[in-house]
C-alpha cells in the first residue's frame, strides 16, 4: 500500500485524539518516501516570498490569510517537534510556490481549506497535509473572516477621523455664523453652527469608542481551537496569534467559532447603524432648506454636488444629498442583514459570517462617511438669509421668559405665557421681532400676570430689543457646552485631541499587524533557506 496515499487520513485520526504513541511514529516520514517526493521536485529553486506584508494588504483576502496561517502552522510546529525538521523545508517551499502563483495576474486565490489545500499537495505532496495538524476549516475560516473584519475596521475607522475631522475644521470656521436650529421640523432657537456641527461631531465620536471597543473582541484569535473544542495536538494558540497580529486568543474554544464569530458581525453592524443614522439626520436637516424658496444653506452648484432638471430650467437638484441618504439607507439595511441571518439558527452554522456579506456592510459605511465629507466640504451657508429667518420668526422668543426670569424673579411659566401671548399677537398681525411695538408688549404683560399679583412689564424697551436679538443670544449663553466663545474653543480643542487619539490608535494597530506579519515572513523565510541550500547540493 502506498503510505502517502493514506497520510490525509491517518492526519484527520490524529487530529481527533490518536494516542501520542501513534503521533509520534507517523511523525517520522520513511527516508524513502522522502527521496520519492523529492524525485517529484523540478530543479527550479523556491521562490522568495515578498517580505513587504504592506504591499500585500490590499488583497489581505481569503487566500492571503490561508497562506499565513500556514506558513505559521509551518513555523512554530517545526520548533515545537510537531512536524519533521527534515520535512518541513520542502512543505514551506511547496506553500511558498502557491502563495507566489497566487500573486501573479488572474491567478485563482481560492477562499477555502479544501480548495487551498489541492494547491499544496500539487507544490509539495500529501505530505504537505502534516500541517493540518489540530486544524479544522472552522478554526481556520474564522480567524480570516476575524483578520478581514479587523483590517475593515481600521478602514472604517480612517475614513470616519477624515469625516470628523473636516467636520472640526469647519466648527472652527463658522463658529460666528448664527442660523436658526429646529426641533419637531420647526424653527426652535438661534445657534452657532459651528456648535451644530460639534454636537454632530461628537455623535461620530461615540461611533469611533464604539469601534475601538469592537476591534478589541475581534482582535482575538480563534486559531487553534479546531471544531470547537480543540484537539489532542498541543497547538501554541498564543504564538499562531501572535505571528497574525491579534491582540490574544479567543479564551474558550466552544465560543471561537460557534458564539464569537457571530457576534461581532451583529456588533459591528449596530456600528454601521448608528454612523448611517448620524448621516441621514445631517442630511435630513440640509434637505429641507431646499424645499424652501430662499434657502440659507446649500451645496455648491457643480461638482458632482447638484444636476440640472431635463424639464425644470430653476431646478438644481442637491444629488449628492440624495445619493449619500440612498447610501446610508442601504448600510442599514446591509447592518440589519446581520440580525435576521444570525436569528434563531443553532450555534455552528455560517449564516451570518461570511466575509463578502461582512465587507460589504463596512464599505456601505465607509462609502457614507467619504459622501458626507464631500458633502461638508461642499456647504454654502448664506449668513445674511439665515439671520433674517432668525429675525422673520420668533426663535428668540424664549429668552424673553429666561431673562425675566433672572433679572425680575417672574416664575418661568408666567414669562412663557407672556412670550408666547406676544408671538400670538405678532403672527396675527404679520410683525417681525424686531418691528414689535413695545408698547404692544406693555399692554401684554399686564394681562398676562394680572393673575399673579399684576404690574407693569419690568424690563425696558432696550432689554426687551436685546432679549430678541439671536446673535446677543448666541453670545450671551452661559451653559457648560454652550455655544459662547470660551466654550467653543474649550469644546474644539477637545475633539482635535480626541481626533489625534484615535488617529494614533489606527497606526498603532496597523503597525502592530505589519510587524507581527513581517516577523512571520522572516522565520518562514528561515525554513525557505534550508531548502534552498538543499537544492543547491541536489
Amino acid at each position: 500500500m502506498n503510505t502517502l496515499k493514506i497520510l490525509p487520513f491517518a492526519l484527520l485520526l490524529l487530529a481527533q485524539g490518536a494516542p501520542v504513541e501513534a503521533r509520534q511514529q507517523m511523525s517520522q516520514v520513511p527516508q524513502e518516501q522522502q527521496q520519492q517526493q523529492q524525485q517529484k521536485k523540478t530543479s527550479k529553486p523556491p521562490p522568495k516570498l515578498q517580505q513587504k506584508s504592506q504591499q500585500d494588504a490590499a488583497q489581505r483576502d481569503e487566500f492571503f490569510w490561508l497562506g499565513e496561517i500556514n506558513k505559521a502552522s509551518a513555523v512554530i510546529n517545526t520548533q515545537q517537534g510537531l512536524l519533521d525538521p527534515a520535512l518541513a523545508p520542502r512543505l514551506a517551499a511547496g506553500l511558498a510556490q502557491v502563495l507566489d502563483d497566487g500573486k501573479q495576474a488572474g491567478a485563482k486565490r481560492p477562499s477555502s481549506v479544501i480548495t487551498f489545500e489541492p494547491l499544496m499537495i500539487k507544490a509539495a505532496g500529501e505530505e504537505v497535509t502534516w500541517l493540518h495538524a489540530g486544524r479544522s476549516s472552522q478554526d481556520m475560516h474564522a480567524t480570516y473572516r476575524a483578520a478581514i473584519m479587523r483590517d475593515n475596521m481600521l478602514k472604517l475607522a480612517a475614513q470616519l477621523n477624515r469625516t470628523a475631522g473636516t467636520m472640526v475644521r469647519l466648527a472652527g470656521e463658522y463658529q460666528s455664523t448664527i442660523v436658526p436650529n429646529y426641533t419637531n421640523g420647526v424653527a426652535a432657537q438661534p445657534n452657532s453652527y459651528g456648535h451644530y456641527l460639534l454636537g454632530h461631531a461628537a455623535g461620530l465620536d461615540r461611533d469611533a469608542q464604539r469601534i475601538r471597543e469592537a476591534y478589541a473582541r475581534i482582535d482575538l484569535s480563534p486559531m487553534g481551537s479546531t471544531v470547537l473544542n480543540g484537539s489532542s495536538w498541543p497547538l501554541d494558540r498564543a504564538r499562531m496569534a501572535a505571528y497574525l497580529g491579534f491582540a490574544g486568543i479567543v479564551d474558550n474554544a466552544y465560543d471561537a467559532h460557534q458564539i464569537a464569530a457571530v457576534d461581532y458581525p451583529v456588533e459591528v453592524g449596530g456600528i454601521v447603524t448608528s454612523i448611517a443614522l448620524h448621516a441621514g439626520s445631517f442630511i435630513e436637516d440640509v434637505l429641507t432648506q431646499y424645499a424652501q424658496a430662499r434657502p440659507w444653506i446649500l451645496l455648491r452648484e457643480g461638482g458632482g454636488n447638484t444636476y440640472v432638471s431635463s424639464a425644470m430650467p430653476q431646478k438644481r437638484n442637491p444629488g449628492l444629498l440624495n445619493s449619500t441618504r440612498g447610501d446610508a439607507s442601504m448600510a442599514i439595511t446591509l447592518a440589519m442583514g446581520r440580525v435576521f441571518e444570525a436569528h434563531n439558527l443553532p450555534p455552528g452554522m455560517s449564516d451570518a459570517k461570511e466575509v463578502k456579506d461582512n465587507t460589504a456592510m463596512v464599505d456601505s459605511a465607509i462609502k457614507v462617511l467619504a459622501n458626507w465629507d464631500k458633502i461638508l466640504s461642499a456647504l454654502v451657508v448664506d449668513q445674511a438669509r439665515a439671520l433674517d429667518e432668525l429675525n422673520s420668526d420668533w426663535t428668540a422668543s424664549q429668552e424673553l421668559a429666561d431673562l425675566l426670569m433672572r433679572n425680575y424673579k417672574l416664575p418661568f411659566r408666567v414669562g412663557h405665557h407672556f412670550a408666547s401671548e406676544i408671538v400670538d399677537y405678532a403672527r396675527a398681525h404679520a410683525i417681525r421681532p424686531s418691528d414689535f411695538p413695545y408698547a404692544q408688549a406693555q399692554r401684554i404683560y399686564q394681562d398676562a400676570v394680572k393673575d399673579f399679583g399684576g404690574g407693569a412689564l419690568p424690563m425696558s424697551e432696550k432689554e426687551f430689543r436685546a432679549a430678541l436679538d439671536p446673535i446677543a443670544i448666541v453670545q450671551h449663553r452661559a451653559t457648560a457646552g454652550g455655544p459662547q466663545a470660551t466654550e467653543m474653543a474649550r469644546m474644539r480643542t477637545a475633539a482635535q485631541q480626541r481626533l489625534a487619539q484615535q488617529d494614533a490608535w489606527i497606526k498603532d494597530k496597523r503597525a502592530r499587524i505589519e510587524a507581527a506579519l513581517a516577523t512571520l515572513d522572516r522565520d518562514f523565510d528561515q525554513l525557505l533557506l534550508v531548502e534552498r541550500k538543499a537544492d543547491r547540493q541536489r
